[in-house]
């Protein structure tokens, strides 16, 4: 059995129960094959003398290679790369009166849960910080069986029907002759779809906003874009939509920072949660449901089983209901983040379907994905996918059976058995599905309530704030630059002058077309701040600050600092011209994490600039001043020591907004944790 320390922080937890039986360590065991058989050489084939051929009888050396050899299993289509990890979800108040899921039943019930994120774009080789929508996929391991909610880091879908599901991805993904580009959609293909496609409209002001570039895993909220429904133990159906909030609020990178950092550290995501959750800094977010009766859809401008438009939280609210904390990382990335198996169809009672055209298509997609993906129907029997409730039900044979049925009967009905497995009523917690009335001819068509393409784009516009703005244009003259087809470049612009006609003129001119035709732009004054990140909470706890120093540092001085960044939950790495120990003016010693030349200004939320000497003191000097400039030009914060105010001068080309000076400041300290919690300096020039 295994005896990992992450283990141990989750005593009682069902699924951590269940799955270890299945964790193994090899420390301190002797070597076998994978029969069990003791092996004496593990280094050498076995040959017809020492420098002969090798021999077909080396069965040892035949089982490893072939075992390496099958070690690859096909690659999600999407959602290809991601990580995850273990937790738990505790429900703050019974939601009886909606639905009878079991997990949402009484406050304070906990459930595990198993998390995988993931970029909607890329294989599985591509970067972490890759542009893009992000999935944000929870298992739930309830005593009713699992349900997978899965979500997007944005609030729309990019259609409105599941039939151009596979032309999208088609579309976005890279060019079929010559496969490129990776993991991005600045190119011909991707755009020629959206402007002849204009349902997709909305999605596309979402993926070029600072939505898509997202600082941490830990710090992106998540959205369920499908309506479903919750069913109640009277049989009462209301629509839902699903949201995850985290608790440290939505924050992003830069454009220039995630291309930058997707080089310097392609993990940069996995790391940054694997490292907050084995420093005991668990990610957490609030689970929060908007809730409609039925009669109430007429009220809206916008359909609400349209997968293409969001629910404002101003008009339909969002009640928090519960809280999921990550806090437990995986032991095996395969067995668990990539062998982990979810699909939209898993529902427990409580939870059903509505008519939302994108989620009836997922229904059928992704159990098929995974099987494919997993070579077997058998996939749910992998630990990872295992419920923690019993299964019997009269499924036999495929690849890779684990259960071992010891029945005669293996059908139903039938009385050699009396007929078990038996179904349950529904009053003993059968599932059932909720019995909407359908009436309607057979048609391959999309509502008229769907084809309004562009008003939640422009209340998206509106809701943006001043830089948020500037950013989706940068965004947009990006990608559109990269378009080779002139054509499809003016095409983009007369789909964005129908959201506003500003926006598209700027873009215009950056890409080179005719700016557009008045009299398009569509009339919407409406606004809504939930849609703007200006707007999200702010806390300094597990942002990462670099501090820049050598030899010879004020011991106090620092010491107080270092302190106070600790005591907020701050991460620190010491920065300085190479690996070892450097010492104060009174002997402090402090171990040297990173090195001017292994690490990276881009990688920081703010900067501690310590200085010092140096037997190289002008490399030393100019390695500082670079690093500090990266970062300013980033709107970064920086605390500047009070011998270090050359590596930052004062000049006309800066006003140093979000710098903070120890030198005669003694609220320093206070100054410097308050500008570190709010990340970035807009109005610094």
């Amino acid at each position: 059995m295994g005896d990992s320390k992450n283990f141990k922080k989750l005593s009682g937890n069902r699924k951590t129960d269940q799955l270890n039986q299945f964790r193994v360590t090899n420390k301190g065991k002797r070597l076998t094959s994978n029969e069990g058989v003791k092996i004496s050489n593990y280094e050498y084939t076995l040959k017809a003398g020492v420098r002969g051929p090798n021999l077909m009888e080396d069965i040892h050396f035949f089982e490893k290679q072939m075992h390496f050899d099958h070690e690859r299993i096909p690659e999600r289509v999407v959602q290809a790369r991601g990580f995850g990890a273990h937790g738990e979800f505790e429900c703050y108040k019974s939601m009886q009166q909606y639905t009878k899921a079991c997990f949402l039943q009484e406050r304070g019930a906990k459930t595990p849960v198993f998390v995988r994120f993931s970029n909607l774009q890329g294989n599985k080789g591509s970067s972490d910080t890759t542009l893009g929508p992000r999935g944000f996929s929870t298992k739930f391991y309830t005593e009713d069986g699992n349900y997978d909610l899965l979500m997007f880091s944005v609030p729309v879908f990019i259609l409105h029907d599941a039939y151009k599901f596979a032309d999208a991805i088609h579309a976005l993904n890279p060019e079929p002759h010559n496969d490129i580009p990776q993991a991005s959609s600045a190119h011909d293909n991707f755009w020629d779809f959206v402007v002849n496609n204009p349902e997709s409209t909305h999605f596309v002001m979402w993926a070029m906003s600072d939505r898509t570039a997202p600082r941490s895993w830990r710090m992106m909220q998540g959205f369920s874009i499908n309506t479903f429904r919750f069913v109640n133990e009277s049989g009462k159906s209301t629509y839902v939509r699903f949201q995850w909030k985290p608790v440290l609020g939505v924050h992003s990178l830069l454009l220039d920072e995630a291309q930058i950092i997707a080089g310097i550290d392609p993990d940069y995501h996995r790391r940054d949660l694997w490292d907050a959750i084995e420093y005991g800094a668990f990610p957490e977010y609030e689970l929060g449901v908007q809730i409609l009766e039925e009669g109430e859809s007429a009220e809206f401008d916008f359909d609400i089983l349209d997968p293409t438009k969001l629910w404002p939280e101003e008009v339909v609210p969002v009640d928090v209901i519960g809280k999921m904390t990550l806090n437990r990382n995986v032991d095996n990335y395969f067995s668990e983040v990539e062998q982990v198996a979810f699909n939209p169809a898993n529902v427990i009672p409580g939870i059903d379907f509505s008519d939302d055209p994108i989620l009836q298509g997922r229904l059928f997609a992704y159990r098929d994905t995974q099987m494919h993906r997993l070579g077997s129907p058998n996939f749910n029997e992998i630990p990872i996918n295992r419920s923690v409730c019993p299964v019997h039900n009269y499924m036999q044979g495929g690849y890779m059976k684990q259960f071992i049925s010891v029945d005669r009967v293996n059908y139903q009905k039938n009385s050699l058995a009396n007929n078990f497995p038996v179904p349950s009523h529904p009053s003993e917690g059968g599932y059932t599905h909720y019995p909407e009335k359908v009436e309607g001819y057979k048609v391959k068509a999309v509502p008229d309530s769907f084809k309004d393409y562009f008003s939640q784009p422009k209340i998206f516009w509106n809701s943006l704030s001043f830089i948020e703005k500037q950013h989706l244009i940068q965004a947009l003259c990006f990608q559109l630059s990269k378009v080779q087809s002139h054509s499809i470049r003016e095409k983009a612009i007369q789909m964005l002058s129908h959201v506003d006609a500003g926006m598209a003129t700027m873009i215009a001119d950056y890409v080179g077309v005719e700016p557009p035709s008045g009299g398009n732009q569509v009339s919407v004054t409406s606004y809504f701040p939930s849609l703007s990140i200006a707007n999200a909470t702010k806390y300094p706890i597990t942002l990462r600050v670099g501090i820049l120093i050598g030899h010879n540092f004020d011991d106090e001085e620092v010491g107080d600092i270092i302190h106070a960044l600790k005591k907020h939950g701050i991460f620190i790495d010491f920065i300085s011209e190479k690996l070892g120990t450097i010492t104060g003016v009174d002997g402090t010693k402090i171990t040297v994490s990173q090195t001017f030349l292994t690490t990276n200004p881009n990688l920081y939320d703010a900067l501690y600039v310590v200085g010092g000497s140096s037997k190289r003191e002008k490399k030393f000097n100019q390695e500082m001043m670079n690093f500090s400039m990266e970062v300013y030009k980033h709107y970064k914060p920086i605390g500047v020591a009070t011998n270090a105010e050359k590596y930052l001068p004062v000049s006309r080309e800066n006003n140093l907004l979000g710098v903070v000076f120890a030198k005669n400041n003694p609220n320093f300290k206070d100054e410097f944790i308050a500008v570190i919690a709010e990340r970035r300096f807009w109005e610094r020039v």
